[in-house]
């Protein structure tokens, strides 16, 4: 079936970290089974890095919306000089 992707601009600054949540990536795809979906990190934050909370400093990749659902992803903006804001999208 068609996915449907609904997604609100987040804009960190130098040093920010910023759980997802579901307002932020909602994703339908028309199953009744959510919980379910991947995303996939297709453009990875240039001053920064998408981080699964019970790891760390170790960037990913992908993550699932039950980890959306369980507030355990976050964007973290790296604290470098000369880029104050970031946008993920």
């Amino acid at each position: 079936g068609d996915i449907v992707l609904l997604a609100k601009p987040v804009t960190l600054t130098e040093g920010d970290r910023v759980t997802l949540t579901t307002d932020v990536p909602v994703a339908t795809d028309g199953t009744s089974k959510p919980e379910k979906l991947l995303y996939a990190v297709s453009l990875p934050p240039v001053h920064g890095q998408i981080e699964h909370i019970n790891y760390p400093g170790v960037p990913i990749s992908s993550y699932s919306q039950l980890d959306v659902v369980a507030q355990k992803v976050s964007d973290i903006h790296d604290n470098s000089h000369g880029a104050s804001k970031e946008a993920l999208r």
